[in-house]
């Protein structure tokens, strides 16, 4: 599976840095880069459950794959978010379906920083995007 264009401009930038501050801080510049949630969009209907912190996922159709807009309350999950939206948006279901999350952050070199509750929580977002995507098809009919 090819990366999507700004997967790759990530993947560039992470391997670029010298070491875990210079990750840290770039990550904290990725979340600063997500598109802000309305208030109504970061209610418990679009709340992602097995996160520790607060994260908020919304899926939006964009002919046959998937753009999607997250957010947390912690700036550290943010960047970590922005860089799993990096990687996801675009994809088909199927695609999404076998996507390697462990071997994405490994990649980026940030695997050995993320704690296992952090690790879980991103599972758990990622989860959340496959259900979403599995709702809309059986709410829709499409296949």
């Amino acid at each position: 599976m090819s990366l999507p264009a700004p997967a790759q401009l990530a993947l560039v930038a992470f391997n670029a840095c010298n070491g875990w501050e210079q990750r840290a801080r770039l990550l904290l510049q990725c979340g600063e880069q997500l598109m802000p949630l309305d208030e109504h969009e970061r209610c418990e209907a679009n709340r992602v459950s097995g996160c520790e912190s607060q994260v908020w996922l919304l899926a939006e159709p964009d002919g046959a794959r998937w753009q999607f807009r997250a957010s947390s309350d912690a700036r550290l999950l943010r960047g970590l978010l922005a860089v799993l939206l990096a990687r996801v948006n675009g994809l088909s279901p199927a695609e999404l379906g076998q996507l390697d999350l462990p071997d994405w952050f490994a990649q980026l070199g940030l695997a050995r920083h993320l704690s296992p509750s952090r690790s879980n929580g991103l599972q758990a977002v990622l989860t959340r995007m496959q259900q979403l995507l599995e709702h809309f098809d059986q709410g829709t009919g499409r296949h």
